[in-house]
């Protein structure tokens, strides 16, 4: 009789307990600080992910950021910016994949200092399959950095000539209480700030690319250095002449040394 008893019943019984078991790893899981596998927690993945980016620029100089929501276009400048001031090549790709989002210190109080050859000893260190392939990535880092400028200058644009009209607003607007004031004051601020931090990372990106390819040169010389020249001395002059104004706020003085 047993040969003719079907192991239907003992198959949905293990998946049952493999279903539970299932349940209770994620379960276990969900408890913790990071994400699966450490990858970003979806819960901070959000609209807002990048609004202490404006936070960190005022408190690096001591002041108060604002209490006003983020408008569209202020999210937008933060999200743009972000990429532009995290160091290039800072995450290989399996952390990208994997996870480990972290704020950046504004560069008002950054330490230890700038070091310009961080960036071209970790391209030099990296396992390539040729010195052609180093030369590629160098090109590749600062031809992203030209294609992500463009958007986050139109977008600072914008929101400087917003940051414009709220200024002109504010002796227009009745019974303004002093905490409104300075709110309004404070994301002004946030805005100057975050637009000259992002020129400051340009000015230094600029300065390690170049400190980058000299020693490529001077290591495996090619035809493909003048390809990357062209592209970093277009990388200084975008970061040179990134004239938008401080806004109604002050900001603090650009460094671009190092």
């Amino acid at each position: 009789m047993r040969a003719f008893i079907s192991p239907a019943p003992i198959r949905g019984d293990r998946a049952r307990l493999v279903g539970l078991l299932s349940a209770l790893v994620a379960l276990a899981l969900s408890g913790c600080a990071g994400g699966d596998f450490g990858r970003t927690r979806g819960d901070f993945r959000n609209d807002d992910m990048h609004r202490w980016i404006g936070v960190e620029a005022t408190g690096s100089v001591g002041a108060r950021p604002s209490d006003f929501q983020l408008t569209d276009e202020e999210r937008t400048l933060r999200d743009m910016a972000y990429p532009l001031i995290e160091p290039p090549r800072q995450r290989p790709a399996w952390k990208t994949v994997f996870g480990d989002y972290q704020p950046i210190a504004a560069p008002w109080r950054q330490a230890p200092p700038f070091d310009r050859t961080a960036y071209g000893k970790m391209l030099i260190d990296e396992p390539h399959r040729s010195h052609t392939s180093r030369y590629a990535a160098l090109s590749e880092d600062v031809r992203n950095d030209l294609t992500r400028f463009e958007p986050f200058k139109f977008t600072a644009m914008r929101v400087i000539e917003l940051d414009r009209k709220r200024n002109a607003a504010l002796k227009y607007v009745s019974d303004l209480s002093p905490r409104e004031r300075a709110d309004a004051i404070g994301r002004m601020e946030e805005n100057a700030l975050i637009v000259q931090w992002v020129q400051q990372c340009l000015h230094r990106r600029a300065s390690s690319y170049r400190w980058a390819l000299e020693r490529l040169v001077i290591m495996a010389p090619d035809t493909l250095a003048a390809d990357a020249d062209r592209l970093i001395a277009e990388l200084e002059a975008q970061a040179a002449n990134l004239s938008i104004p401080a806004g109604p706020a002050k900001g603090h003085v650009v460094v671009s040394k190092g």
